[in-house]
């Protein structure tokens, strides 16, 4: 039977963070099993971004990684700490925001994956992909953990320790997966890489216009599992989700990755009805201060179209350029036409399931496309609003 562990935080320093850390992997039977003396430990954090403050819940607190790193050096193996952040990030600059320089003080090895050498490694039976464009350090790890934060996703519903992986792939490929199905493509990197453990920071987890524009949520939990769909299966319900509605851990869970009904999972440490919290969802959170537009969502969109579309007028808030809205149709999901009065240079339709409309507006590809391109859409040739959106690809006429 898979075990989770839920872990109280006494505290927030450091040292009290670090100690739920040890807890909680102590709960599911310590590292013996899955860590050697001599081992390279690929620690992957969540740093998808610089956030506004370094614990708000947008990425991963340097403790948790910290805490990971003591026990690997504790065992002779060698623990490193590596990402990629998100598509056109720096990762350095999240570093810097993180404090992740205190654990390189320490004598740890903090890496930016994208100045690393590449290397492809082979899927076997991928959904999306049958090679990942990855690095020699992920292909060299004996032992990857998945350290994510447990937040809310405009795209996927929630981001935890199976969505961090995408981390694994280099930016080009990232957004490859936005057009062939990125829910299935994070997938076919858990059945390839086969992390060990995940260990999930809850301390400050987030809610709402996640994974950067969230609240935080003061949580004060660390959950710890060897079996990352039985982890985010927890952490769904923790936040107020059905495991099965997280697309992802429903799609691992079918591929026999991980065990994804509560009942068949063991929880150590606190009980989850002690901590569980309804998080708000991306598409309840309500988007004031921009101009008159249509947006139509067919009933069998998804949820990763509808956020998307969202979080891209979020982006767009955030850049000062959402008066360009006025007028615009905006469409999701398998609608079986065009409401007969719109103008086509007015029309964005978003997402695989309006590729059949694509004649009658401006067609933004991808499953669900990435937010940028949503905007690039909406932004059309009025690229006075900012160079980022000149450069992106992903939108046809």
């Amino acid at each position: 039977m898979s075990k989770v562990s839920i872990v109280k935080t006494t505290g927030n320093s450091e040292s009290e963070v670090i100690s739920a850390v040890k807890q909680a992997i102590a709960l599911i039977g310590g590292l013996q099993d899955i860590v050697k003396p001599g081992n390279i430990v690929l620690i992957k954090p969540n740093l998808v971004a610089p956030p506004k403050e370094r614990v708000t819940g947008a990425i991963t607190r340097y403790e948790v990684c910290l805490g990971i790193a003591e026990l690997v050096k504790e065992m002779g193996a060698e623990p490193i700490i590596a990402e990629s952040s998100a598509a056109g990030v720096d990762t350095e600059k999240v570093i810097e925001v993180g404090d992740y320089g205190k654990i390189r003080e320490l004598g740890y090895k903090v890496i930016d994956l994208k100045k690393a050498n590449r290397a492809k490694i082979k899927v076997t039976n991928g959904r999306i992909v049958q090679e990942l464009d990855s690095w020699e350090l992920v292909n060299a790890a004996d032992v990857i953990v998945s350290v994510p934060v447990m937040k809310t996703h405009d795209q996927t519903e929630v981001t935890l320790s199976i969505k961090n992986l995408k981390g694994l792939i280099e930016d080009t490929q990232k957004k490859i997966f936005h057009t062939l199905g990125v829910l299935e493509g994070v997938v076919d990197i858990l059945q390839t890489l086969k992390p060990s453990l995940t260990v999930m920071d809850g301390t400050v987890a987030q809610e709402g216009f996640g994974p950067i524009f969230g609240d935080p949520v003061d949580l004060g939990i660390i959950l710890a599992s060897k079996d990352l769909v039985a982890a985010d299966a927890v952490a769904s319900v923790i936040m107020g989700y059905n495991p099965e509605e997280v697309l992802i851990t429903k799609f691992a869970a079918e591929r026999g990755l991980g065990e994804i009904d509560i009942n068949n999972i063991e929880i150590k440490g606190t009980i989850i009805d002690q901590v569980k919290r309804r998080f708000k969802r991306a598409c309840e959170v309500e988007i004031e201060g921009v101009p008159s537009f249509d947006l139509l969502f067919d009933e069998g969109a998804c949820t990763g179209c509808r956020n998307t579309v969202l979080s891209a007028i979020m982006d767009m808030k955030s850049d000062n350029i959402q008066h360009l809205l006025e007028g615009k149709t905006v469409i999701a999901g398998p609608l079986p036409n065009v409401p007969p009065e719109s103008k086509k240079e007015d029309v964005v339709l978003v997402g695989k399931c309006v590729k059949h409309l694509h004649e009658f507006g401006t067609y933004v590809k991808g499953c669900p496309p990435n937010n940028i391109w949503v905007v690039k859409g909406i932004v059309g040739d009025r690229m006075d609003v900012g160079r980022r959106y000149a450069t992106e690809e992903g939108v046809t006429d």
